[in-house]
């Protein structure tokens, strides 16, 4: 098995599907449609779902043979070595209240690996576009994560502490402790990844997240300077358990993990 790489066949597809969904989503932002609530207690609205056929649509017709792996249309070709991990819109709840920080992420994983991923907010026209052995781009220039000296100056986010269990809790509120007490987000989802890759924000801790949550994200904070990693600190690929660290700074990774516990 080679390195993995990725085409530029590859990424102007990325960017259509970015493109795609946007097209869907923003004639619904702040309008009228429908929603349900899924089997798992999350809503999908009627955007979600145009947006995830509409980039499945482009996907079928230019890669046929490569996988799909969608929040909303589940799987096909499970078993290819390529695979477009499609969330059409990643924080339905910020999109439902009316707030422009949810977004459209997009991967491809070759072998399991992310090497390609897009996070795209349609409503303000911001895109992180990460690629394996390139600079993370923001809006087409490049983006780069901030050094930081001491997790005391961190701005902290997650996008909402009941995603958490008590143990979980525990352990995210034992970093809040430890960095200023106002330095404190929440809400945000993917955007939130955006602005660590961008130097605004330094770390994000989340549990419970699926490979469609992470999987673009990776290519995007890594390729700004940044680090994602497990609560145990080892590399996100499909097969990690869903929990979380986003780091501005990969410095700061064993005191985030020593805070943590």
């Amino acid at each position: 098995m080679g390195l993995p790489s990725v085409t530029d066949k590859d990424l102007a597809l990325a960017l259509a599907l970015a493109d795609a969904a946007g097209a869907a989503i923003r004639p619904l932002f702040r309008g009228q449609w429908s929603e349900e609530r899924k089997a798992d207690r999350t809503y999908v609205t009627e955007a979600d779902r145009a947006a995830e056929a509409a980039m499945r649509k482009l996907i079928e017709a230019e890669f046929p043979r490569d996988g799909i792996i969608g929040e909303e249309y589940g799987t096909r070709n499970e078993g290819a070595g390529r695979q477009w991990v499609l969330d059409p819109i990643d924080g339905t709840t910020s999109f439902i209240a009316g707030r422009p920080i949810f977004g459209t992420l997009i991967a491809l994983l070759q072998d399991g690996w992310p090497v390609l991923g897009i996070v795209d907010q349609p409503v303000s026209g911001e895109r992180w576009v990460g690629r394996i052995g390139q600079p993370t781009l923001f809006n087409g220039k490049p983006a780069a994560t901030k050094p930081l000296k001491d997790l005391a100056d961190a701005v902290l986010a997650t996008t909402s502490p009941h995603a958490f269990t008590n143990e979980e809790a525990d352990a995210f509120m034992s970093v809040a402790k430890a960095v200023a007490e106002r330095k404190i987000v929440y809400g945000g989802d993917c955007y939130n990844y955006g602005l660590v890759a961008s130097g605004h924000i330094d770390i994000v801790i989340e549990a419970g997240l699926k490979l469609h949550d992470y999987a673009a994200l990776v290519p995007v904070v890594e390729g700004a300077g940044g680090m994602m990693a497990d609560w145990q600190g080892n590399p996100l690929d499909a097969g990690s358990d869903g929990t979380v660290i986003a780091l501005g700074d990969p410095a700061r990774l064993e005191d985030v993990l020593e805070a943590m516990g």
